[in-house]
């Protein structure tokens, strides 16, 4: 069960019904012996939403200090955090005043990705703001609910355009036998998909940032999907099979491993 923490206490029933007005945002991470990968880059993208939607800098030291708090509170040395940034002073009938901004702290188990490769289908759909990670997260899941209903593990969001942008919460990478390659299109660029171009550079191992549409999809043999939680393969992007998303996989992995996790 997750335990949620606002401004580095226990939340009670006001702060929890203040983030209930949907508007805020959020990052997510694991945390692995009191480690975490990357936090730089999610600091920075907690700063970047607070900056955009409410116009304030956000106190990163003192969010640092509430997570540490809560982990240790908690005993928890491996996890799963969400942080969220959002105002209880926030009102959506004169959203242009300035408030002080709150900070909510999820501390839950930590993930485990399932090892089985997954099928997903192609959606018409870009997230409104992609390139902020906002709490608007319904149709996400109800495109996700609809492509388990079809049959498919999840969904796959393809713009007006044709091209390939993200999943419903993870991003992805597509590989060719030689090269990997990064579709580009409005979306959400995760912070594990910067540590893992950082991993391929350490390697050596080419790669390049490419608008994919979906009818170019049958040039490609592998595809990985990621997030904070983990790396999965993808046996299937519609009727598209990808013979060789393990071979992916494996090197995605290796390139993460490059990364050091930095105790917190």
């Amino acid at each position: 069960m997750t335990v949620l923490f606002c401004n580095g206490q226990l939340a009670d029933a006001g702060a929890l019904s203040a983030a209930l007005v949907n508007y805020g945002h959020f990052t997510s991470l694991q945390v692995r012996d009191h480690a975490v990968q990357g936090w730089a880059l999610h600091q920075a993208r907690l700063q970047q939403g607070t900056h955009e939607l409410f116009a304030v800098e956000l106190d990163a030291p003192q969010v640092l200090t509430w997570l540490r708090q809560a982990l240790l509170q908690l005993d928890a040395g491996d996890a799963s955090v969400r942080i969220t940034v959002f105002s209880r002073q926030f009102d959506f009938r004169n959203p242009l005043r300035t408030v002080p901004v709150d900070v909510l702290i999820g501390i839950g188990a930590p993930a485990q990705i399932p090892p089985q490769a997954h099928t997903v289908l192609p959606v018409p759909y870009q997230r409104e703001l992609a390139h902020i990670k906002h709490v608007g997260t319904f149709p996400l899941f109800q495109l996700r609910r609809q492509a388990l209903q079809q049959g498919f593990d999840d969904a796959l969001f393809v713009d007006a355009q044709g091209r390939i942008s993200e999943g419903t919460t993870w991003n992805l990478a597509l590989w060719d036998g030689v090269q990997v390659y990064w579709p580009q299109a409005p979306a959400l660029r995760g912070s594990a998909e910067r540590l893992l171009m950082e991993g391929l550079d350490v390697l050596g191992q080419p790669q390049l940032p490419l608008e994919v549409r979906l009818s170019e999809l049958s040039r490609f043999s592998g595809a990985v999907a990621f997030n904070a939680s983990g790396i999965w393969p993808l046996a299937a992007i519609g009727e598209q099979r990808l013979q060789q998303s393990q071979a992916l996989l494996d090197l995605l992995r290796t390139a993460l491993a490059q990364t050091p996790w930095v105790r917190l």
